[in-house]
């Protein structure tokens, strides 16, 4: 009998393990296998780890206390019936990825489980047959939150080589294309629509590759040179991301770009990055590369932070809608059906332009591309029906209108302060029923709470209806809305963004509606 109790108990054991473990994979992989931020997450979101440690010592005490062993059984089942209730079965944004790297992590996972239960299953056939043999055994469940990042660490030096081979297998497919013009993309935001409109205009011309998606990371790059460069590319457009100092420097080690674009530095990632200072070095990481190559730089001449750092670099070319930029656009016209502006070269050559895309800081990115393309010897007005077929980039003020009365702007990549008063302005732009659904802004560090309150003041002065979503994380929104002195009774806070968007449809009105989707946070969050 007792051995059937044990083998029942145990099989139990490692289905809640599989379960729980699974939604902590998912976790450690949004937080891009670093176990520091992994860690910062998990003293985050302490809250969720309660319940178990509860239970684990409650199984104590109750063992203490002459507990039986169908009391031990029943919290067992209890312990099952929460770690299913934790798998990730709902639809996720982004679901867990059963990458290679991800199944060797497993299996250093379960070798970890394997020596917990195994260690229990060794002290009964020792003849120890006691609840606390089987509390042992249930402690694998209640260890996962621990063994997967544990499990990330012990793979560390075998993750470490098989990067260092892909990475070196890039290296060599660029090395082979001596003729292959690389250009890379860095900044705080604004990076992917650079990306996404230069490869527009440079297409127009040349056979170009561009990094795919958010492909920002040294694995990113990675993957696209291995896959997807082709000897007949002619331009290679790079997208480089950092979260922390130096990350933008080992991408330049990786792709060595012959020439780059920074287009904006400000207040983000920086709860990793801890100062503005350090991102703007690391931003400029791109820029020293390319100097050093003898290659062009070309800069946003708009943002303050990058203007001050540019007469360091001798040759920089500025581009943007200020006084002083070697590109500058002017004249600009903005309506609810796209932008128009006139540019001028650093020749005197100029030439009018139009386009779909909405608002006017979005000319500031088509001018850089502009530039850069320009650059490479293709004539202004060969440039002006690529520029007219630039469309939005997936999630970043693009439109969609779904019929009826409900019109919405996409903006859900968003999460920096410049992206959210830039998205505000577009839907002011609108004669209709302006709704604000938001989760608001992460990753601010010390100046989170301050710039979200920035952001309810601001969204205050543009919207008719506020649908704030997650009630504790929106709070210093919800603070600045109210310091507006804006009717608070037009403002609902949801619990998840399913509510919110059934909230913003209940909303009536004589006006068409118009819901700006302002960012829209990772499942981690």
């Amino acid at each position: 009998m007792n051995i059937a109790i044990f083998c029942i108990y145990t099989a139990a054991a490692l289905a809640g393990i599989l379960f729980f473990s699974l939604r902590e994979f998912h976790m450690l992989q949004l937080n891009g296998y670093k176990t520091p931020e992994h860690s910062w997450w998990m003293k985050k979101n302490y809250k969720r780890y309660i319940f178990p440690a509860i239970l684990l010592i409650l199984q104590f005490v109750m063992l203490e206390t002459g507990a039986t062993l169908p009391v031990l059984i029943g919290f067992m089942a209890f312990n099952l019936c929460f770690s299913v209730a934790n798998k990730p079965g709902k639809k996720f944004k982004k679901p867990l990825k059963y990458t290679a790297r991800v199944k060797r992590m497993m299996i250093t996972f379960w070798v970890l489980e394997a020596l917990i239960i195994g260690g229990s299953s060794f002290i009964w056939r020792s003849g120890f047959c006691s609840p606390w043999l089987y509390i042992l055994i249930n402690s694998g469940i209640y260890l996962t939150p621990l063994l997967v990042p544990l499990s990330n660490i012990i793979n560390k030096p075998i993750e470490k080589s098989v990067q260092k081979w892909y990475i070196n297998d890039a290296k060599r497919i660029l090395s082979e294309m001596p003729s292959l013009h690389k250009v890379g993309i860095t900044g705080s935001y604004g990076k992917t629509s650079m990306k996404f409109y230069l490869s527009e205009l440079l297409g127009s011309q040349y056979e170009t590759l561009k990094t795919p998606e958010s492909f920002n990371t040294p694995m990113g790059v990675t993957i696209t040179i291995r896959q997807h460069l082709r000897p007949t590319h002619e331009y290679f457009i790079c997208e480089m991301g950092a979260r922390r100092v130096h990350e933008i420097r080992e991408l330049c080690e990786i792709a060595h770009p012959h020439d780059g674009i920074i287009t904006s530095v400000g207040p983000q990632h920086l709860e990793t990055f801890n100062t503005i200072e350090n991102v703007v070095d690391t931003k400029f990481e791109l820029a020293d590369s390319v100097q050093a190559a003898g290659g062009k730089i070309f800069l946003n001449g708009d943002n303050e932070l990058i203007r001050s750092r540019a007469p360091k670099y001798k040759g920089a070319i500025l581009y943007g809608t200020t006084e002083g930029c070697d590109y500058r656009a002017a004249d600009i016209l903005v309506s609810d059906k796209g932008t128009e502006f006139t540019l001028t070269a650093p020749g005197g050559e100029s030439c009018r332009f139009s386009m779909k895309l909405l608002g006017e800081h979005s000319v500031q990115n088509v001018v850089g591309a502009i530039a850069y393309a320009h650059g490479t010897g293709i004539p202004l007005e060969k440039l002006v029906l690529p520029v007219k077929r630039i469309a939005a980039v997936p999630h970043r003020l693009q439109l969609l209108d779904k019929g009826g009365d409900l019109t919405f702007i996409d903006d859900a990549y968003n999460s920096n302060p410049s992206g959210c008063r830039a998205a505000l302005n577009v839907l002011g732009l609108f004669d209709a029923c302006k709704i604000l659904v938001t989760p608001g802004m992460v990753e601010l560090g010390a100046k989170q709470e301050e710039l979200n309150f920035e952001f309810g003041q601001e969204a205050a002065a543009v919207c008719d209806y506020i649908v704030l979503v997650g009630k504790h994380q929106t709070e210093p929104i919800y603070k600045g809305i109210k310091a507006a002195g804006y009717d608070m009774n037009k403002v609902y806070a949801a619990d998840s963004l399913g509510e919110a968007l059934d909230k913003a449809r209940a909303y009536q009105t004589d006006k068409k509606k118009i819901v700006l989707l302002e960012n829209d946070l990772p499942d981690n969050y």
